[in-house]
């Protein structure tokens, strides 16, 4: 590299973009469109390694010359976090899709971070395993960019969070260097714990570029049902009293919206006659509540909170509270909602996770949001915003990051000293 270089940098002259044809090939590098826009930042390159090596020589170069790089997956997720303080390019890694090693015996698997969700499952799934994980858009959704967010839904419950699936991680840090820690066994616990520190980082300590997870046997069978009641009072009930009976769920999730009842569903993964007895355990906890049988629509219930047509009208939140706060969490909800005339629906899960739609006028919904916000966090909960209109006036998509960001902020400075990746999009601007 000369010294001639950085001063490339702010415009991408043409000396600069011809070193990045160099190290992956001219059809792999290409001007950013209005598509590959982030949160409003407008990058100018796209680029797209095919190995672990070429991804940390852009990125090496990225960072000598001062760019700002914004990782990208599958692209499903990318709007989440804050617009970035500024986006020169867009570093893919949609060549990396190789799944390296399917340890079956062992239960483990090592990816790339490129791989969808989906076709890492229909390849475990030849020796009867799964990642029991059940992000969204699992077709585009990819390891690296799931990782990266954090996301998870309803089966969290029965086989925990992403931070304990993932047993190994390799990330590329803009000095050049590739990190590994973890391993390819269940019980390694050697090295610092990197996968877990990168998981939900966003990007901004590294580029995941392959992961290691523990896998899960298939069931044999599942059966899920629906549960009716008539308030989100008499769902928490519910909710409680199944978790705190010895029903072998899979997973417990709740609708609630202001145009119907509250419903809840329960999965539940075994044998035929295992699912016979848990299903008259079911019956005979929530009775009197109406019971019925559903198809593998339950699967999709988040995605489905998903789909609203108005994007200038709709705002997209990822809640936690604690579980015995469910019912008065609702109620917040429906009165912040009415106070500023919106619609609302919500998808909450037995751990104290969900997701919360708003739809109706961008000044609305941030007073909706700002409110509900100050009220979760009062109660020991949480509310980050994953969806904002872009006319909406400014709001910080995570809130108060509390004691941990000066914690947060020594990393961030210790594996990315010059800001490059992602500057500005995670908690407290980091």
């Amino acid at each position: 590299m000369d010294a001639a270089t950085k001063s490339e940098a702010s415009g991408l002259r043409p000396a600069l973009r011809h070193k990045f044809i160099a190290l992956v090939g001219n059809e792999y590098v290409r001007a950013a469109t209005a598509a590959d826009a982030v949160v409003g930042a407008q990058p100018k390159l796209v680029i797209e390694p095919g190995t672990e090596r070429e991804l940390v020589n852009v990125l090496l170069l990225s960072n000598y010359a001062g760019l700002a790089v914004i990782p990208r997956g599958g692209g499903t997720k990318l709007g989440w976090g804050n617009s970035p303080a500024s986006a020169d390019l867009i570093l893919s890694t949609a060549r990396m899709t190789e799944i390296i090693e399917h340890a079956w015996a062992d239960l483990t698997v090592s990816v790339q971070a490129g791989c969808t969700i989906q076709r890492l499952q229909e390849t475990l799934s030849q020796h009867g395993q799964r990642l029991a994980l059940d992000p969204l858009w699992p077709e585009k959704a990819t390891v690296g960019g799931v990782l990266s967010t954090n996301d998870s839904g309803a089966l969290r419950l029965r086989f925990g969070a992403l931070r304990d699936l993932i047993i190994g991680v390799t990330i590329a840090l803009p000095d050049g260097t590739l990190a590994s820690s973890g391993g390819k066994v269940v019980k390694n616990v050697a090295g610092y714990d990197l996968p877990k520190l990168v998981t939900g980082a966003l990007g901004t300590l590294g580029v995941i570029t392959r992961a290691v997870f523990r896998l899960h046997p298939l069931p044999l069978n599942s059966r899920s049902f629906s549960v009716s009641t008539v308030n989100a009072e008499e769902t928490q009930k519910l909710v409680l009293a199944v978790q705190d009976s010895k029903l072998a769920h899979a997973f417990l999730q709740s609708h609630f919206s202001d145009d119907a009842p509250p419903v809840s569903d329960i999965l539940f993964e075994g044998t035929d006659a295992g699912l016979t007895a848990q299903e008259a355990q079911l019956r005979n906890l929530s009775a009197p509540a109406n019971i019925s049988e559903t198809s593998t629509s339950t699967w999709t219930a988040r995605e489905d909170l998903w789909a609203f047509s108005d994007p200038a009208g709709t705002a997209m939140a990822k809640i936690s509270i604690l579980p015995a706060n469910l019912a008065h969490t609702m109620e917040l909800v429906a009165h912040s909602a009415n106070a500023h005339q919106l619609q609302w629906k919500a998808l909450m899960y037995a751990t104290g996770l969900g997701g919360l739609r708003l739809e109706g006028s961008a000044g609305s919904l941030r007073g909706a949001l700002r409110t509900l916000r100050g009220e979760l966090q009062g109660q020991h909960g949480s509310l980050v915003v994953l969806h904002r209109p872009d006319k909406m006036p400014a709001f910080d998509a995570w809130g108060m990051a509390g004691d941990a960001l000066a914690l947060m902020k020594a990393v961030k400075q210790q594996l990315d000293p010059k800001n490059t990746l992602n500057p500005g999009r995670f908690v407290g601007g980091i």
